[in-house]
């Protein structure tokens, strides 16, 4: 109910927030009349969650709606599948926006950032809370493109299921496959839609056979189509044996018909249907024993007397084992097939109560969050996305983060909308809620009430035999699972235009980084600003970003490619740091070997000698490894981070007052010397590329790859197109779109992904190494 209570432009008659808990439902209709909405963005919003006409909900609905009814849910696929457009239908047919968004026309709700509107894609996920049938539904628009991995994953990790997208004419590709990977991480159910059903060359039957190969995977058909390409015009429900069609004459896709199929009129599509139907029954009947019991006792003899109900509960089960997915089919830009989409978001995918968190148990209904995003706002300062766990939250409520051991205060609380946000005075769990007036907390940060309160769920989880650790480390051990940040692969300098405005730039980075972890900023050693990010576009968007968000004109160096650094061979070094400080002598005598490892680690594998860990005081201990970590931050060769190495501490030698920072300091010098004596090497990342093309132009592009360095591993045929997958390194893939454009007339598209870092042959090495001249670069 209190969408209506939106900040609309400067409206100074918006109804006090905590006045509204007394007003009756009279009262609030006289004062969402006389509310007079700001539209932005030329767009149509409609009134609030719960309200639809003049049907004005009970407030606790609307604001706490029943665990049971809530819905957290994604929408992810590769780029281009149409999972922007999918959102704007599902708002429009759930009644919160009053007319249909265009990805092509940059008017669409989530996608509401300049950069998205200009390019037609996803970069920021966001957020959006709608009602449907009765259900409360938190929904986010994720990215499809590689750079924005991590938008994605930080947002599965805090959803209850998903909505896998697909081109029915394209069926699993690249993205697919990596986003698909990172819910099966997060233990996602997930229903899929195969979406451009009324796209030239789509094919249902090619779809689904490739979600169960590529993706190994279990499709449950509950929808066939009624045509395909140009022929699309519904589809037949599989489960009720129903047909679904679109009126033709409506424009919006609103208007649509059920009709049961008969044995008079079709006939042949009533004989198809209950084959699938009966193949339904089987497939659910081999994967849940309670409706095999079902189905062998009272319906073993005619599975058309099954009740649609039975089925649709045994496949919910089945989903939320996660045991195979729903396929459903439609074109959300021709709008048909999203309402069915939206019924079975709201059938077969769980409720957070039915997603069990072990930890909740420790909490005994207090306050337990996760904070999953950070926006920043020019008037409002960050906006975080919280889930609510567990407990309820207010605002002007004080709040402890067990990461950050800080305690914060939330200002206001508001139910999010895109851009547009709803204020409210509480939510309770099972939601996702965004606050304004959490200063230091970050992605990835867990959020309770109150220190003691994380405390005394500690002391429950060691009482209950699940952690055994000592007092002050259990808060530590009590956080949620945060989200992995990817190591960025290019880098480049960024300037301010003046020296004057670099002040200006630290600040907008600062944000930027909070925003998105995947952003990396770092000095190199002549003080320049070194930008680290996932791809070209990445660091393109966040220069166009602190163009037009901070107003500052930078300044670009030549884009890099981030290399490693390994070594051939095991050597050993020994290091003496004698130095006095005032009256203080500060000796240490360090002993050490660093040899190679075969498995791959980005960080140091440290060991200790048996005569070191005897007696060695934790202080001591942590400035050793913080001297490793340093020491490891830049190789002799390229000044890039070393990996896959094994250090093993011999020796150590303190003299009594010797400071930690001067064992540190002599660690890393020993180190330093070791990886100078060894034989190193350069390591380059390796990309996983897969490119689609026409047979026409398949020649041209497989000899410009041969010539990039690439490896072919298979080329295989989807319908008109060939798709080559393979490996090449990201040196040799830099500005590789325009190339590509131009080999094939535009027609071809391609995908990348981080696959792993390789050694580099002695040449590409060497030319790599006097192509540097020597300049060391920080990443």
């Amino acid at each position: 109910m209190f969408s209506n209570l939106r900040k609309f432009g400067g409206n100074h008659k918006k109804i006090p927030i905590l006045h509204v808990n007394n007003m009756c439902c009279s009262e609030i209709r006289a004062s969402l009349k006389r509310l007079k909405p700001c539209v932005p963005l030329g767009r149509n919003y409609s009134s609030l969650p719960g309200l639809v006409g003049n049907d004005i909900k009970s407030l606790r609905s609307v604001i706490s709606p029943p665990i049971a009814k809530i819905r957290n849910i994604g929408i992810m696929a590769h780029i281009d599948a149409g999972k922007t457009t999918t959102t704007e239908r599902i708002l429009y047919y759930s009644g919160y926006t009053r007319s249909l968004g265009d990805v092509d026309d940059g008017d669409t709700v989530t996608d509401f950032m300049a950069q998205e509107r200009e390019r037609g894609i996803t970069i920021q996920s966001a957020a959006v809370t709608f009602d449907w049938k009765g259900y409360r539904v938190n929904l986010i628009d994720t990215p499809g493109h590689v750079d924005f991995t991590l938008e994605v994953e930080r947002c599965l990790r805090v959803l209850d299921g998903a909505v896998a997208v697909f081109d029915a004419s394209a069926g699993v590709e690249a993205q697919t496959v990596t986003v698909w990977r990172q819910a099966d991480k997060h233990k996602i159910p997930r229903i899929c839609f195969l979406n451009k059903m009324d796209k030239t060359g789509a094919s249902f039957k090619y779809a689904v056979e490739s979600i169960r190969e590529k993706l190994k995977a279990k499709p449950l058909l509950l929808q066939l189509p009624l045509g395909e390409g140009k022929a699309f015009k519904g589809v037949v429900d599989v489960v009720s044996k129903e047909k679904l069609l679109w009126n033709r004459q409506s424009e919006d896709g609103k208007d649509f018909e059920r009709k049961p199929l008969l044995e008079m009129s079709d006939a042949e599509l009533l004989k198809e249907t209950t084959e699938a139907r009966n193949d339904l029954i089987e497939q659910v009947a081999d994967l849940d024993d309670e409706f095999a019991d079902l189905v062998l006792g009272e319906f073993s003899e005619n599975f058309d007397l099954l009740p649609a109900e039975k089925l649709q509960t045994a496949i919910h089960r089945v989903t939320l084992a996660q045991t195979a997915v729903p396929v459903l089919c439609g074109s959300a830009l021709k709008n048909k097939g999203v309402q069915p989409l939206l019924d079975a978001i709201t059938m077969y995918l769980p409720s957070p109560e039915e997603r069990n968190s072990e930890f909740l148990q420790w909490y005994k209904g207090d306050l337990c969050a996760l904070a999953f995003k950070v926006l920043h706002d020019k008037q409002r300062g960050p906006l975080v996305f919280l889930r609510i766990y567990s407990g309820m939250i207010k605002p002007q409520s004080a709040i402890y983060n067990i990461n950050g051991n800080c305690t914060e205060r939330i200002s206001r609380l508001l139910l999010p909308f895109a851009d547009q946000h709803t204020e409210i005075p509480s939510l309770t769990a099972g939601n996702i809620a965004l606050t304004v007036g959490l200063k230091h907390t970050a992605t990835g940060d867990t959020i309770v009430s109150s220190k003691s309160s994380a405390l005394a769920a500690a002391r429950r989880a060691e009482r209950e035999g699940e952690k055994k650790h000592r007092q002050n480390n259990e808060a530590e051990k009590l956080l949620l699972a945060g989200v992995e940040i990817p190591e960025p692969v290019f880098f480049c300098t960024i300037e301010p235009p003046s020296v004057a405005r670099q002040p200006d730039l630290d600040y907008a980075l600062k944000c930027l980084q909070r925003e998105d972890p995947s952003l990396k900023v770092k000095l190199d050693p002549s003080g320049q600003t070194v930008l680290c990010g996932m791809g070209e576009l990445h660091i393109e968007i966040i220069h166009d970003r602190i163009k037009r968000e901070y107003g500052l004109e930078t300044y670009l160096g030549p884009l890099q490619v981030a290399y490693r650094e390994t070594i051939l061979n095991a050597v050993h070094a020994t290091d003496t740091l004698d130095r006095t400080l005032g009256d203080k002598r500060h000796l240490v005598t360090v002993e050490l070997e660093v040899k190679p490892i075969e498995t791959s680690s980005v960080t140091p594998v440290i060991k200790y000698a048996a005569s070191v860990s005897e007696d060695l005081p934790k202080v001591s201990q942590e400035a050793i490894e913080n001297g490793i970590h340093s020491a490891c931050l830049q190789g002799p060769l390229l000044g890039s981070p070393i990996q896959d190495v094994a250090i093993t501490l011999h020796s150590l030698v303190i003299h009594p007052g010797t400071s930690t920072t001067m064992i540190s300091a002599c660690v890393s010098r020993c180190i330093q010397k070791a990886l100078k004596k060894a034989d190193k090497q350069v390591l380059e990342p390796l990309m996983n590329l897969e490119v689609t093309v026409t047979r026409d132009y398949l020649s041209p592009v497989l000899a410009d790859l041969a010539q990039r360095r690439g490896t072919i591993q298979e080329i295989q045929t989807r319908q008109e197109n060939k798709i080559v997958t393979g490996f090449v390194p990201l040196a040799e893939i830099m500005g590789y779109s325009t190339v590509l454009r131009t080999l094939t007339s535009g027609s071809a598209t391609f995908a990348l992904e981080l696959s792993n870092y390789q050694a580099m042959n002695p040449q590409d090495q060497t030319a790599l190494l006097s192509q540097r001249g020597g300049l060391t670069q920080v990443l």
